[in-house]
């Protein structure tokens, strides 16, 4: 049965990273939110392709292992794909290069849609959608054929879905630094330990990952 899963990384304090900009596509303190996750032999070697990396273990490596199982479509906001860097240019494809980590059909929600999908290496193809978010995860859920699906972010496209009452499972690794600024996650979502059962486990890296579940 196909599953809509989160998983996110926000400070201490409750911020994500701040705006993306071209020269920095992740955000401000992207690096210090997401360290422990960079540092793991699974990031290393899914991500960033380096076959023989050896990378941390234990406790951040499993969830960073989690994160890539039985994923059958990926939902994100225009953001993270990176369409604000060069709106105008057909033939951006996007920041994650010639090889997206993806592996399966990522659906990016877009004002300026429709636009033409683009296949990538390793079994990505990107397609562009301005319906609402229920109608995409509706046509990504069918096309993950049982297998889950994943709302990649950013962090604002995941609080609508969030507020929608359509995930099935949030995952938040909660770095030990406090940022004071950036985008607030938590605001709003009053009740979700009522609606989804809370488990939380503190990595080697001091990282507490905190997950809800319906």
């Amino acid at each position: 049965m196909t599953r809509v899963r989160i998983d996110l990384n926000i400070s201490l304090d409750g911020f994500a990273a701040g705006e993306a900009t071209p020269d920095n596509p992740m955000g401000a303190d992207w690096d210090r939110l997401t360290g422990a996750y960079a540092a793991t032999r699974t990031f290393q070697r899914r991500v960033l392709g380096n076959a023989d990396a050896e990378g941390t273990t234990g406790v951040d490596d499993s969830y960073a292992a989690a994160y890539f199982e039985g994923l059958g479509a990926e939902i994100m906001g225009a953001a993270m794909f990176g369409l604000h860097s060069f709106p105008d240019d057909p033939e951006w494809k996007g920041w994650w290069g010639d090889l997206p980590p993806f592996g399966c059909p990522v659906y990016v929600l877009s004002h300026t849609a429709p636009r033409p999908p683009i296949a990538m290496q390793g079994g990505t193809t990107f397609h562009f959608r301005s319906a609402p978010i229920a109608e995409v995860l509706a046509e990504a859920t069918a096309t993950a054929d049982g297998r889950d699906v994943r709302v990649g972010g950013g962090v604002g496209t995941a609080r609508e879905f969030l507020r929608a009452g359509l995930v099935d499972q949030l995952h938040v690794a909660i770095a030990p630094v406090l940022l004071g600024a950036g985008t607030r996650f938590w605001d709003d979502l009053r009740g979700l330990d009522r609606t989804h059962a809370v488990r939380s486990e503190v990595a080697e890296s001091g990282t507490t990952h905190v997950t809800f579940t319906r």
